[in-house]
């Protein structure tokens, strides 16, 4: 990732301005960010009205009075990459690629793909083939439909190469604070690796869950964890593609190959990188790790309201090496009152 990618990517993730090019799906998802609370300027483009469910439309991305800080399109995939090119010559931040039909399709729609990577030029670019990017610090949802989440003063990063596992985390009420959740798609440009490295510099991001079918850039992805290390910030990963079908629906979904599962267990344990292994046990472990610390020790107090509870925790917990020291009589007597 060149330097001005880097600082492209700054911008997109901290935004003062963005841009919506599509039809009505893009009029709404304006007016989400408005009833959010974002503060700065947006702007609606549509080539075809004059306004859209009451959001006033620009004619073109050259009538577009500066280079967006961020921009979501929404349009077929032909048109993407015209508008891509369109917005790298404005001096735009960074764009979202939602349309399909890229390298995940196969050799026509691979090429198709490196062209939109070079009209890109230094734009940083998410996707294509993504469902794009919640940005719960700044109030930004460059997000093709209804999400769950709200503004937030810190919390975690979560990254996935799903859309639908991202839109479905965006809607679960599990009390997780998320700061941005992006879905990654192709991965085209930006990767897992490069959003990581960029996020761990921002210091309200205090953990990272990273949803992987398979890492295209595995010594950034180690250059990424082993900062994340130094920085004290845990990651927390869901790895599918495990079994053989899985590796193949990979492919054909986001043109990831998930390589052998072995390899990615002994990757994560040299870089300290938390394995989970469903959708709970990802936000649940999330959560544990969302005040940016993990516990130093192995010491456990449970609190519980039943008798059988209780004693699930105690097996769970002796199943783990986990200690729950014995209470002390002022204890008692505190929890007694």
């Amino acid at each position: 990732m060149s330097q001005t990618i880097r600082e492209n990517l700054k911008r997109m993730l901290a935004p003062r301005h963005l841009a919506f090019v599509g039809g009505r799906s893009m009029a709404r998802a304006l007016k989400r960010c408005a009833d959010g609370g974002y503060p700065g300027q947006m702007w609606l483009v549509n080539p075809q009205h004059d306004s859209l469910e009451g959001v006033p439309c620009v004619r073109s991305i050259a009538d577009l009075p500066c280079g967006p800080d961020a921009v979501f399109i929404a349009t077929n995939r032909d048109l993407t990459l015209t508008c891509v090119a369109e917005l790298a010559a404005i001096g735009t931040g960074g764009a979202i690629c939602y349309a399909s039909g890229f390298a995940e399709t196969g050799a026509e729609g691979q090429a198709l793909q490196q062209q939109l990577l070079a009209v890109a030029g230094d734009m940083a670019l998410l996707g294509p083939n993504c469902y794009g990017l919640l940005d719960y610090l700044h109030s930004s949802a460059l997000w093709p439909v209804a999400h769950g989440g709200k503004a937030v003063e810190k919390g975690v990063a979560v990254l996935t190469q799903s859309g639908n596992f991202a839109y479905n985390l965006s809607m679960s009420d599990r009390s997780l604070p998320v700061a941005y959740m992006a879905s990654v798609g192709n991965q085209a440009q930006l990767g897992v690796a490069e959003l990581m490295d960029v996020l761990l510099d921002e210091p309200r991001v205090t953990a990272i869950g990273l949803h992987l079918e398979g890492l295209k850039n595995v010594p950034g992805f180690a250059r990424a964890a082993h900062k994340a290390l130094e920085k004290g910030i845990p990651i927390i990963a869901l790895k599918t593609g495990v079994s053989q079908i899985g590796a193949e629906l990979a492919l054909s979904h986001t043109s990831s190959l998930s390589g052998s599962d072995a390899l990615y267990d002994a990757l994560f344990d040299r870089l300290g990188v938390i394995r989970v292994s469903g959708p709970v046990s990802f936000v649940e472990t999330l959560k544990a790790a969302a005040c940016g610390n993990l516990p130093a020790g192995n010491s456990l107090i449970a609190l519980a309201c039943s008798g059988g509870d209780a004693g699930l925790i105690a097996d769970y917990a002796e199943r783990n090496d986990l200690s729950l020291p014995k209470l002390d009589d002022g204890q008692v007597g505190e929890l007694a009152q």
